[in-house]
């Protein structure tokens, strides 16, 4: 079971990585530094709240103290010592009031300067991480660049391995079609195939046809010879046994031609 949870961690940080494109991390990041940033403010904006409330409300209990004191001074100046006394005691427990708000007041002043500052220097740090951020990303793109340039130049990519693929897979069916049609053109001219159309002839064949070719033009002429000359009959055959020499003569030097050719 540790075996199979290892490989299987492994396999899934492997796959994170081929996933992972560090430039989104880093929008990443700097987004969650935004928000925090942005919960940085809102505790300085609810701390001044709060700094403001009691500030109001210190204004409120001084005017009442201040009332009563007022309120107190002309009893006494009137005689009525006890409703004096009344005030001043319910100023005495306004002032105890007064004095516990402006403890709260110099807290919440604190906290306030303390969230401050460390908005600014969170600010500051979020600044310095965008334009680093921006430096990395460019740094990135121009680096996946160069190496798919690198790539292609060197033919190890994959849309350009397809492509010297599919080049070499043409080149290879043309030099077997090209061969092929070499083969049947020497089968041809050697007879071991025959032409359905009849146009191809072997060099045999074609020798033959000239010697007969030739023959059938000499005994026509030998015999527009003695019709002009108005010959016997007897020369007529001296005529024909001539021809008939000739091809012979013609048939025992073709021999020699086809030990030439």
């Amino acid at each position: 079971m540790k075996r199979m949870g290892m490989i299987f961690r492994a396999k899934a940080n492997k796959a994170l990585d081929r996933a992972e494109d560090p430039r989104e991390t880093l929008d990443y990041s700097y987004q969650k530094q935004l928000e925090l940033l942005q919960k940085v403010r809102r505790g300085v904006a609810d701390v001044a709240t709060s700094r403001k409330r009691l500030e109001l409300q210190l204004n409120q209990l001084q005017g009442q103290s201040s009332k009563l004191e007022d309120q107190g001074r002309k009893a006494l100046a009137l005689g009525r010592e006890g409703l004096a006394r009344e005030a001043l005691s319910r100023r005495a427990a306004l002032q105890q009031q007064v004095t516990d708000l402006e403890t709260q007041h110099s807290t919440l002043q604190g906290e306030e300067e303390k969230l401050t500052l460390a908005a600014q220097r969170l600010q500051a740090k979020v600044d310095a991480f965008r334009t680093k951020k921006e430096t990395i990303k460019a740094t990135y793109t121009a680096a996946q660049a160069q190496t798919r340039i690198g790539e292609a130049f060197s033919g190890i990519s994959e849309e350009m391995g397809d492509v010297g693929l599919a080049i070499q897979r043409a080149e290879d069916k043309t030099q077997q079609l090209q061969a092929r049609a070499g083969a049947i053109d020497e089968l041809l001219a050697s007879g071991a195939l025959d032409d359905p159309t009849g146009t191809a002839k072997d060099d045999i064949a074609a020798e033959l046809d000239r010697i007969s070719g030739g023959s059938d033009v000499e005994l026509e002429l030998q015999r527009m010879k003695a019709e002009l000359a108005g010959g016997s009959s007897s020369s007529q055959q001296a005529i024909e046994g001539g021809a008939q020499g000739g091809a012979q003569q013609s048939q025992q030097s073709s021999p020699h031609k086809f030990d030439k050719q």
